[in-house]
């Protein structure tokens, strides 16, 4: 019963990580956050070094994956590696505007950011709205994936955290 406060702490990271996620926010960090408290106030019982090296590996496979997708895309629909960059960074800066529209506003704005950061980027290097727009439409379908690849991973790490917490 000593474990019950540790445990509530875990799933409430991980399902909180999970929520996060799709809003551009960082919730797979949450997610390492529960499984180190988990591990710490449990004296680390069944949270090992092993379990915190994969949590830890697959939040940063998350963040590289969600980079390498937005760039993937805006370049597969015709965008130049500025249009990459312009989706990047769009997509932070329209997910942090929406935050005051709750729930949805950061995902919208992550995905209109995406959209118009690209094709701002591109425009500004290739001067064709037709170009621009079809590197933005690349950059919301990179948005999209990274955030199902990225949820994916959330579950990977809650069902590892979850797995080791009831001692397996």
């Amino acid at each position: 019963m000593g474990d019950l406060p540790a445990a509530l702490l875990l799933v409430s990271a991980c399902l909180v990580g999970l929520l996060l996620v799709p809003f551009g926010l960082p919730g797979l960090w949450v997610m390492v956050l529960g499984v180190a408290g988990y591990g710490w106030l449990t004296d680390f019982r069944t949270v090992t070094l092993g379990l915190m090296t994969l949590v830890l590996a697959l939040a940063v496979v998350g963040e590289v994956v969600e980079a390498w997708l937005g760039f993937r895309f805006a370049r597969r629909y015709g965008g130049s590696r500025r249009a990459g960059w312009g989706a990047l960074v769009g997509g932070l800066v329209g997910a942090v505007i929406g935050v005051p529209v709750p729930l949805v506003g950061p995902v919208i704005g992550g995905f209109l950011g995406a959209f118009a950061g690209a094709a701002l980027f591109e425009y500004t290097r290739a001067r064709q709205r037709g170009a621009a727009a079809w590197a933005g439409w690349g950059a919301v379908l990179g948005r999209a994936a990274a955030a199902a690849a990225k949820m994916a991973l959330g579950i990977v790490i809650a069902v590892s955290a979850i797995f080791a917490a009831l001692g397996g």
